[in-house]
């Protein structure tokens, strides 16, 4: 289950009990589930093999406040140390080597080198089973984020996916960094695209084009105008796989299919379809 449901954002929660001692683990059992109010939910398990609760359900429990903070590639090693099973009282601030900042409305301390961090307020903790395994559900309200300016986009107001350098939980020892050959952008489906199942028969049946390139093609509200189409068709690279396999007119399509995927992979869907569409015409 855990190899096949990733990558997971990972929880660096910070939470401290009634006494004052901190504690510092991550969860890679976490999400976000709301934006009004801010919902943030994460799953401190019990353990598998002996079945007993973490120190960071017993102080949520104990003080309804816990600091999520967010990390990244730059620590993932020591949020990685922090997850030893160290004996309660053992801060794991001082054992990963990270430094606790007084947060503004809870009691739990921030990370201070974490990219960003949410000052939440427990909602409910519910259980889910009890036997090595279950679920706790921990389910909070953000009350304030706080951003390293850093990793922040040039408008000052997103996250660069590419600053932030996120990392995140796989099966087994594996994760995933979010580096720049690993992101891409993909465009929201458009409210009114005219779905695959209404491309041309020979588009939509190609051997070329993936599920992938067909739904970038069935995203599109409106197609090229006749007048776009003609042009396209006194284009060079057109006129070149013309003439090249006029004799061939299977090759044909499958070239110019080759020239629409191209355009696709690079975001040019008006020209692919430009291309798709002239070769219908042409037939």
């Amino acid at each position: 289950m855990l190899g096949a449901i990733a990558p997971r954002p990972i929880a660096f929660a910070s939470t401290i009990d009634e006494a004052g001692n901190v504690n510092l683990s991550p969860f890679s059992f976490f999400n976000c589930f709301g934006s009004n109010p801010p919902v943030l939910i994460f799953s401190p398990a019990r353990r598998v093999r002996d079945n007993t609760g973490k120190h960071t359900l017993d102080n949520v429990l104990e003080t309804g406040e816990v600091v999520i903070n967010i990390g990244n590639y730059a620590l993932v090693e020591q949020m990685s140390l922090a997850s030893t099973e160290y004996d309660k009282g053992v801060n794991e601030f001082v054992k990963a080597g990270l430094t606790p900042v007084a947060s503004s409305l809870v009691k739990p301390p921030r990370v201070a080198e974490a990219p960003a961090a949410f000052e939440c307020r427990v909602l409910e903790v519910k259980p889910i089973g009890d036997k090595g395994g279950a679920a706790n559900l921990v389910i909070c309200e953000a009350l304030l984020l706080h951003v390293r300016e850093e990793v922040l986009g040039a408008n000052g107001k997103t996250i660069d996916p590419f600053k932030l350098d996120a990392v995140a939980r796989l099966g087994g020892d594996w994760y995933l960094r979010g580096i720049p050959d690993s992101l891409f952008e993909l465009p929201k489906p458009s409210r009114k695209g005219i779905g695959i199942d209404q491309l041309p028969v020979a588009i939509r049946t190609s051997t070329v084009l993936t599920g992938n390139n067909l739904a970038r093609l069935g995203n599109t509200e409106v197609l090229p105008s006749p007048e776009e189409i003609q042009r396209f068709s006194q284009a060079p690279i057109y006129q070149y796989l013309a003439h090249k396999y006029q004799d061939n007119p299977g090759e044909k399509e499958r070239q110019i299919h080759l020239l629409a995927q191209r355009f696709l992979e690079e975001g040019r869907v008006q020209e692919a379809w430009q291309a798709l569409l002239v070769a219908e015409l042409s037939k």
